[in-house]
């Protein structure tokens, strides 16, 4: 998928659930996510062949926008983790994209290297937890700036505190900790995509979710997370619809720059 299509597809989606529940089935919780409106997920590495269940969701979903997740780019450290994992290996994030991921996501920052290979072509979403990483690592082509773990890093308000000082320009998707109770405080901070775990589902029906793949329940309730961060953001930005509204639009209301030449 071309690189500007995944970047609108995150935009409008407002929301990239992070699949990291080896109990549930890849592809059914795709299609409980195109129900609930969302067209995008991110498979986190730190489940079980993670580059097998890319590619076979793009086998059996193409057009929905697979990310994939908890990359390793310090090749040292991969090589120790896949040495002593060698039956179910993290992929690099060339192995990801051979699998067939739109958007390369990590808890860290990615390296020049990667930058030099990927960026303008695949959508890069790095970890970062100060301003000096947000700004440094947007500067070598990043799209959009993953804070994580965002909770503890201070939420919506070092979004609001910081964002000022990078002058309103960089996308910052908070991830970890985000849920229905701060959901409006991130928006009102001017978040325009949030990333967010099953956790956001309370603990009881998401047992009854796994313990029954009850794949109904789980798009109904992934619908009313879509539904708050909608409301939410047409609140906030009155004048974006951003289901129907192109990247260049939503860059000129929201002042973000998304790295898309």
């Amino acid at each position: 998928m071309e690189i500007k299509e995944t970047v609108k597809t995150l935009l409008k989606d407002g929301f990239i659930l992070v699949f990291n529940k080896n109990e549930l089935d890849v592809v059914k919780t795709a299609e409980a996510l195109i129900k609930a409106g969302v067209n995008n997920m991110e498979v986190t590495c730190r489940i079980s062949k993670p580059a097998e269940k890319i590619s076979r969701l793009k086998k059996e979903l193409p057009d929905f926008v697979v990310g994939a997740a908890s990359l390793i780019d310090f090749p040292a450290m991969l090589a120790l983790y896949n040495k002593r994992f060698s039956i179910d290996t993290l992929p690099s994030l060339a192995h990801a994209v051979e699998a067939g991921a739109d958007y390369l996501v990590s808890a860290a920052n990615f390296s020049d290297e990667s930058y030099k290979k990927f960026s303008g072509k695949i959508a890069m979403i790095p970890g970062c937890g100060s301003t000096t990483e947000i700004a440094g690592q947007f500067s070598k082509g990043a799209n959009l700036c993953k804070l994580f773990p965002a909770k503890q890093l201070g939420g919506a308000a070092f979004i609001k505190a910081v964002d000022p000082a990078i002058h309103k320009t960089i996308s910052i998707v908070p991830t970890g900790g985000t849920n229905a109770t701060n959901i409006g405080d991130y928006i009102d901070a001017e978040v325009l995509v949030l990333g967010g775990s099953f956790s956001m589902i309370e603990k009881t029906v998401m047992k009854k979710i796994i313990d029954e793949q009850d794949y109904g329940l789980l798009a109904d309730k992934l619908a009313k997370v879509k539904e708050l961060i909608d409301q939410s953001r047409m609140a906030k930005w009155s004048g974006i619809d951003f289901a129907k509204a192109s990247v260049e639009e939503i860059s000129d209301v929201t002042g973000r720059n998304f790295n898309l030449v």
